[in-house]
């Protein structure tokens, strides 16, 4: 097929037409089908429950230290949960703190500090005239409203297969504003890449004018492969050590899309000042996360290697969602010159970037006919897409056979934008 910019105005219209019927064939269905986030699918959710009935029926309440989990203490965690994310993670259990069901509140928990009291002995965010933030976009929208809650200044640099712009990064962080930076280095949300070892080396060696500044390093999708083959991410901590800036690195990750999204635990690893400074503020924040959930999951995952055998399931699931939504995409947008995107290798997202100017249109279509996207321009700050283009598929809570019908109802709509665009 041609290209819609290389068609006849006839063939245009022709192609038009048929594609308006289809869309209103779609309309007729009284679809009902939710892609807005990145939420496990029912199956998961089973198959977990499944693997924690005899957790969930444990009586011995004692961590292997000897430590009834039922009562207060052990603010940084039960000693097995902290080895599990110390395994995973690639740091000595001393620079972990294992928290609540979500890491998106210890991230939350973390600029707040630096907010009102400051980090590294600095002037509290809240005291300067302002504070800045590098934003990887598109990226994660709930990062950019955490820095839009504290009123931070976000910088927009886009990202690529390897990761953000290094030469724009370099740039930005000579400026003392600028306090730090959102990063999803394995199968970025939403694109799906991984940040090259050359891109992890040159955070690493940054020496940022600022002091205080800080990369919140969330590492949401470590282990979470869609294929044999996983993508490698250089371990940020390694790296940072032959420069001597682990300190400006604070690394999240929980187990939501491994166990439950709604009962998980998840972790911070940091550097032993960064750890330090952290617990100091726990101590006044919290006497103690949930250690009964913490020897839950120890139990069921005595080892990273038990971790990644559930990520195998997992994937067995996630898979032939995601094909079936790529096989759509090159079915019915191969070719025409109208959009893009990218095949994860890992992750929960797919990242579909349409026809400048086109975004929003598709997305309403979609709405019109049934089908809930994640709010179009919310992978950019105050979900502002400049360029407007940009759309993020999740495609792990609906069946196969609704994907296969929303990513259809999908592709209509952006073939019904473009020609709005070109006409």
């Amino acid at each position: 097929m041609k290209q819609l910019n290389e068609m006849t105005r006839e063939e245009l219209a022709a192609f038009a037409a048929e594609t308006q019927a289809r869309y209103d064939e779609f309309k007729s269905r009284g679809l009902t089908i939710d892609m807005s986030r990145g939420k496990p699918g029912p199956e998961q959710l089973d198959m977990a429950q499944a693997d924690f009935a005899p957790a969930f029926a444990v009586t011995d309440y004692k961590s292997k230290s000897g430590f009834d989990c039922r009562n207060y203490g052990l603010l940084a965690g039960i000693d097995e949960a902290k080895e599990l994310f110390a395994e995973l993670l690639g740091v000595e259990p001393k620079n972990i703190i294992v928290g609540g069901n979500a890491s998106l509140e210890l991230m939350f928990s973390f600029i707040a500090q630096c907010y009102t009291h400051g980090i590294g002995g600095c002037t509290p965010w809240c005291k300067l005239d302002k504070v800045k933030f590098i934003a990887v976009v598109p990226g994660y929208d709930r990062h950019f409203g955490i820095a839009e809650y504290f009123g931070i200044e976000m910088v927009n640099v886009p990202i690529n297969e390897n990761g953000p712009d290094m030469d724009m990064v370099e740039e930005l962080v000579k400026d003392p504003a600028v306090k730090g930076m959102f990063c999803v280095p394995k199968y970025s949300n939403p694109d799906g890449y991984t940040y090259s070892a050359e891109t992890v080396e040159r955070l690493a060696k940054m020496q940022p004018a600022a002091k205080d500044f800080r990369v919140i390093w969330d590492n949401a999708y470590i282990i979470h492969d869609l294929y044999d083959t996983s993508d490698e991410l250089v371990n940020i901590f390694d790296a940072a050590e032959k420069y001597g800036t682990q300190d400006h690195f604070v690394e999240f990750c929980s187990t939501s899309k491994i166990t439950f999204p709604g009962a998980g635990i998840s972790a911070i690893a940091a550097s032993d000042a960064n750890i330090k400074e952290i617990l100091e503020r726990l101590t006044i924040q919290i006497i103690s996360y949930d250690k009964m959930n913490q020897l839950r999951h120890a139990k069921v995952f005595p080892d990273v290697a038990a971790l990644k055998a559930e990520m195998k399931k997992h994937a067995a699931i996630l898979r032939p969602k995601f094909e079936a939504v790529l096989s759509v995409l090159d079915e019915e947008l191969g070719g025409l010159g109208i959009a893009s995107w990218h095949k994860p290798n890992g992750g929960y997202f797919i990242s579909l970037n349409v026809n400048t100017g086109s975004a929003k249109y598709a997305g309403q279509l979609c709405k019109d006919a049934g089908l809930t996207l994640t709010g179009v321009g919310a992978t950019f700050p105050y979900k502002n897409d400049p360029d407007d283009r940009n759309i993020r598929i999740a495609p792990s809570y609906p069946s196969v056979e609704d994907l296969k019908a929303s990513a259809e109802l999908l592709c209509i709509a952006v073939k019904l934008a473009a020609v709005k665009e070109l006409s």
